[in-house]
């Protein structure tokens, strides 16, 4: 789908246009300024019921914004240079616009600083909160106040690999006395399948649908005795049925994310990419997509996907 061309006339060329790297002087700060205070674009992302909170089903991802590109060391680097404050602040107001309300936030380096400005501008977003350390994640709720806690998916699938799952169990407890939406994140299907076993007090999953924790041992497996150079960054074509399925087989809330692959489905993909995710999991659940327009208007892009999918009355 084609970015924008920028310079339409007023308030829906202002709207309209492509966020950029380039953007500069009176026209960017115009951009920003309008989007800042709250500009709505026409096309507004569906919503979902999420704990005591309405947000919208595309969820910010936060990976881009600091340089996770789980792709190579180059990419990252290229997202870390390009997102700067103003820009990390451009593109949530930009989101803002089209009812992308809520971020799955990581407080790590700038991120804080870089959320405090976003507020102080006006802008507005529930977060769900990747956690670490219990008492990282206490303080977070007295600072941030976050709709929800979201256990990383690196530490519960380190975890289920070593069979120590019970700790992690315990986090979720300690959680869920916090007074927020607990959730496990994961990019195995298996770790859903047993915490659904072991019925534990949480109430959502954060799913990838490319499994890429997998060990040595399970790539070569994988790939027939093969192993490539980035084993962690490995994504085949058949992983998203996986976890799909174990999504739409509980009942809890569910956000799939990487659904395009970190990157890797190419632009000719993307629309299906997202109606598949759709498709493929339940009325009310979410996707987390990360998003770097320096390129194009990814924002704006998304949502217009986004919408037309869930507002063809075909899901």
């Amino acid at each position: 789908m084609a970015a924008d061309i920028p310079g339409a006339q007023a308030a829906r060329g202002a709207g309209d246009r492509q966020v950029r790297g380039s953007s500069s002087g009176a026209e960017g700060r115009a951009e920003q300024s309008l989007e800042a205070a709250g500009w709505r674009a026409e096309i507004q992302i569906p919503r979902m019921k999420f704990g005591r909170v309405e947000i919208g089903r595309l969820v910010l991802g936060v990976n881009p914004l600091y340089g996770f590109a789980h792709y190579n060391v180059n990419f990252g680097n290229a997202m870390r240079d390009w997102y700067t404050q103003d820009r990390i602040c451009e593109v949530m107001h930009r989101a803002n616009s089209y009812g992308i309300d809520a971020f799955n936030y990581v407080h790590m380096g700038r991120a804080p600083q870089d959320w405090a400005r976003f507020e102080a501008e006006g802008g507005k977003m529930q977060l769900i909160v990747q956690a670490t350390a219990m008492d990282d994640a206490a303080q977070l709720v007295r600072d941030l106040k976050p709709v929800a806690l979201q256990r990383r998916g690196e530490e519960i699938d380190a975890a289920f690999q070593k069979g120590t799952l019970a700790s992690e169990r315990e986090w979720c407890k300690r959680a869920r006395d916090l007074g927020v939406l607990v959730g496990v994140g994961t990019h195995k299907p298996e770790v859903i399948e047993l915490v659904e076993e072991q019925g534990w007090d949480i109430d959502f999953y954060a799913g990838c649908v490319y499994n890429r924790t997998r060990t040595e041992q399970e790539w070569r497996q994988v790939l027939h005795g093969e192993l490539l150079e980035m084993p962690h960054e490995i994504y085949i074509q058949s992983d998203p049925a996986r976890m799909y399925k174990v999504m739409r087989q509980t009942a809890k809330t569910c956000f799939a994310f990487k659904i395009l692959a970190a990157g890797r489905i190419g632009d000719e993909g993307v629309q299906q990419a997202f109606r598949t995710a759709f498709e493929s999991i339940k009325p009310n659940d979410g996707v987390y997509v990360g998003m770097f327009p320096k390129r194009k208007d990814e924002v704006k892009e998304n949502a217009e996907i986004v919408h037309g999918i869930l507002n063809s009355g075909k899901l």
